[in-house]
């Protein structure tokens, strides 16, 4: 029976992510206006959620969002080849991923110093970037350490459910 249900959901998985290349753009346009309106809000921090500020949250979410755009762009589509992930579905499906499981490459880490005009630079940058997205070939990729070889529609998705994922974080650093 479980193994039915496992086989069930990897084979409709792809199906029911279909379409959702433009809605997850949209999706990303409004998750950039919920973090625009979270700047103010840049020093709050409760430590039994997280040890990170909500500072910390919107840089890493907007770093991630601007350097796997530039990933996508340099990489070649003729090299691309899909890499099955058993992570990927269902965590796709589901639209989150556990907290604290894993780490986020240096990359993509912020700075000691936050400044608020960098958030709002990085933000006009990754709403830019999302949308120029769109005019990127369908093989472009990024590889994720879990998720294997993302392609566009699947990296447009990873972003969707890495940023709402740290929105609820920050949604908890919030409640009183």
């Amino acid at each position: 029976m479980k193994r039915n249900l496992v086989i069930s959901v990897l084979l409709i998985a792809p199906l029911l992510t279909r379409g959702q290349e433009r809605a997850n753009t949209t999706k990303m346009q409004e998750h950039f206006n919920t973090i625009e309106s979270l700047i103010p809000k840049r020093d709050s921090l409760n430590v039994d959620v997280s040890s990170s500020n909500v500072a910390w949250h919107i840089d890493h979410m907007l770093k991630v969002v601007n350097k796997i755009y530039d990933s996508l762009a340099m990489s070649d589509p003729a090299e691309y080849r899909y890499q099955l992930s058993l992570a990927r579905p269902f965590v796709f499906l589901w639209g989150d991923f556990p907290r604290g499981i894993a780490k986020s490459p240096k990359v993509v880490l912020p700075p000691d110093d936050i400044k608020t005009e960098d958030l709002y630079a990085q933000l006009e940058e990754a709403r830019t970037k999302v949308q120029k997205m769109e005019d990127l070939p369908k093989k472009s990729f990024f590889y994720h350490f879990a998720f294997k070889n993302l392609n566009r529609r699947r990296t447009k998705r990873f972003l969707e459910v890495h940023t709402k994922h740290h929105l609820k974080i920050v949604r908890d650093i919030l409640k009183d």
